[in-house]
C-alpha cells in the first residue's frame, strides 16, 4: 500500500483543526476562515466555494508562499481561472514559480494568448523554461500530466549519502519516496525506493540497490497507458523518456488516479452519447448543458428513422398479421439490449489492455456462442406468448426473430469498439444509445422479413 504521506495534498503532515464550511449570506460572502488552518484539500474545498475575490483574499494571507502556489494547483479549472484573472503579473508569477511543475504547465495553458506573454517575462529563466517545455506536449499524452521535478542520485553515491541527496532535494520534489540514477546524457539507469535506502547498510553502493529496468512511458504515449502501468505495478512513481530515452518526468500515483478518474469521466459521457461538459455539471449553463446533447440527439433521431422505413417496407405484411406488431417493441428492444451490453464490455475491456485490436477475430467467435445462448433462452420465453397471441407461426416467427435479433445486436456491440479504434476514434463512441438505434433498424428488418417468408406473404 502506498504511504499515504507520500501524495502532494498530505505533504505538510501538520494537525488542522478542520473548521467547517462557512454559510454565506445572499448579498456578500462572508470572509473565509483562516487557511493556514485547514488541511489542503480541506482549503481547496472551503476556496471552491467562495467568491473569487473573497478566495484571493484568503489566499493572500497564507504566510507561506508555496502553500499558496500548492493551494492554487488544487483548485478546479474554472475556478482557478476566475481567482487569477484577480492577479497582477508578479503576484502570479510569484505563485506560479512555487506551484508543483505539472500543475503550473496546466495552468498556462489554460490561460490565453496575452496573459502568456505578459506572464513568461516576469519568471526565472529556469522556471519559463521548464514552463514552456512541459506545456509544449499535446493534451492527452502521458508528458502533459508529467511533473518534470523529481528526485536524481548519483550512481556513484553511498546509502547514506543519497539519503542527504534527496533530504537537500525534498522541498523541491514532487516526491522522495522513489529517485532515479540518470547518467551525463540524461538517460535513465535505473530507479530506487527510499525504504531501500533506509533498510541498506549506510555504506551500501547505490549502484548496488538500484532496478535496472524499472517500467518506463514515453512522454508522447496516451496518458492512460501511464495509468495502467502505475496501477499493474504498484508505483509510487513512473519515470517518462523522450524519443532519446533521455529521463524528462514522472508520473506520480496521484497524477495516475487523476488521469484514471478524468478517463472514466470522458468514457461515462460518451457513453451517454454526451459532449464532455468542462465545468461541474451544477454550475453549467443551460445553453452549455443543451449544446453538450443536442447533437448526438439530432444523430440519433436521423437513425431511428430507418427503423420507421423498415416498418414502412411491410405495410402489408403487418395489415395482414396485426399481431406481430405486438412483439416489435420486445424484439427490437432485446437486440438493443444485448448489443449495448456486448458494447459496453468490449469498450472497457479495450480500455483497461484486457483486450487488443488483434483479438477481434478471437471475440467475436465466442461472441456469436454467447448470443446464440442469449438468443435461444430469450425465444423460448416468448414463444409461450407468441403461441397464446397468434399460434405455431406466430410462434416460430418471435423465437426465430429473437435469436437472430440478439445475434446481430451483439455482434453489432462487439465490433463497432474494434471498428472505431481501427479508425483511431475512441471505442467509447460506440455507446449504447448509438448501438441500440443500429439494433433497432436492423430487427424491424429482420423480424419482418422472417414473417413474409414464414407467412408466405408479400414485403
Amino acid at each position: 500500500m502506498v504511504d499515504q504521506n507520500a501524495s502532494r495534498d498530505g505533504r505538510a503532515g501538520r494537525p488542522r483543526s478542520g473548521l467547517a464550511t462557512p454559510r454565506r449570506r445572499a448579498a456578500a460572502p462572508l470572509p473565509l476562515p483562516p487557511l493556514g488552518d485547514q488541511d489542503l484539500a480541506d482549503a481547496a474545498r472551503l476556496l471552491e466555494q467562495a467568491a473569487p475575490a473573497a478566495a484571493l483574499a484568503a489566499l493572500r494571507a497564507l504566510p507561506d508562499l508555496a502553500d499558496r502556489g500548492r493551494l492554487l494547483g488544487d483548485l478546479a479549472p474554472h475556478r482557478q481561472a476566475a481567482i487569477v484573472a484577480l492577479m497582477e503579473r508578479g503576484e502570479l508569477a510569484a505563485m506560479v514559480a512555487v506551484m508543483p511543475h505539472d500543475e503550473r504547465a496546466d495552468l498556462f495553458k489554460r490561460l490565453d494568448e496575452a496573459a502568456r506573454e505578459s506572464l513568461l517575462p516576469a519568471l526565472a529563466a529556469p522556471e519559463r523554461d521548464d514552463l514552456r517545455a512541459l506545456a509544449a506536449h499535446p493534451e492527452g499524452t502521458v508528458g502533459a500530466v508529467m511533473t518534470s521535478d523529481f528526485a536524481t542520485l548519483d550512481i556513484g553515491q553511498t546509502a547514506a549519502e543519497a539519503i542527504d541527496s534527496l533530504r537537500r532535494q525534498a522541498p523541491d520534489s514532487e516526491t522522495i519516496y522513489q529517485a532515479f540514477a540518470v547518467g551525463a546524457a540524461g538517460d535513465l539507469l535505473g530507479a530506487i525506493g527510499l525504504r531501500d535506502l533506509l533498510l541498506a547498510a549506510p555504506d551500501t553502493p547505490v549502484a548496488a540497490l538500484l532496478n535496472r529496468h524499472p517500467p518506463v512511458v514515453r512522454a508522447g504515449d496516451p496518458r492512460e497507458a501511464a495509468a495502467r502501468l502505475i496501477a499493474r505495478y504498484d508505483l509510487i512513481a513512473l519515470p517518462v523518456l523522450d524519443a532519446r530515452d533521455r529521463l524528462v518526468g514522472i508520473i506520480t500515483y496521484d497524477d495516475a488516479m487523476d488521469v484514471a478518474e478524468a478517463e472514466a469521466t470522458e468514457d461515462f459521457f460518451r457513453a451517454g452519447s454526451v459532449a464532455e461538459i468542462p465545468l461541474p455539471v451544477r454550475r453549467a449553463s443551460i445553453l452549455r448543458l443543451y449544446r453538450s446533447r443536442i447533437t448526438w440527439l439530432i444523430v440519433l433521431v436521423f437513425g431511428n428513422i430507418l427503423s420507421g422505413l423498415g416498418i414502412a417496407a411491410y405495410e402489408s405484411t403487418i395489415e395482414a398479421y396485426v399481431a406481430l406488431v405486438f412483439f416489435l417493441p420486445l424484439l427490437i428492444a432485446s437486440g438493443g439490449n444485448a448489443g449495448a451490453q456486448s458494447a459496453t464490455l468490449m469498450v472497457r475491456a479495450l480500455a483497461t489492455g484486457d483486450v487488443r485490436a488483434g483479438d477481434w477475430a478471437s471475440m467475436i467467435g465466442r461472441e456469436v456462442l454467447v448470443a446464440l445462448l442469449l438468443g435461444g433462452s430469450m425465444a423460448l420465453a416468448v414463444s409461450m406468448i407468441g403461441f397464446v397471441r397468434g399460434g405455431a407461426d406466430i410462434a416460430l416467427i418471435v423465437s426465430l426473430a429473437m435469436i437472430v435479433i440478439v445475434l446481430i445486436g451483439s455482434l453489432t456491440g462487439i465490433s463497432l469498439p474494434f471498428l472505431l479504434g481501427r479508425l483511431r476514434m475512441d471505442p467509447a463512441i460506440a455507446s449504447a444509445p448509438l448501438v441500440t438505434s443500429l439494433a433497432d433498424a436492423m430487427g424491424v428488418l429482420v423480424y419482418f422479413a422472417i414473417a413474409a417468408q414464414i407467412l408466405d406473404l408479400p414485403a
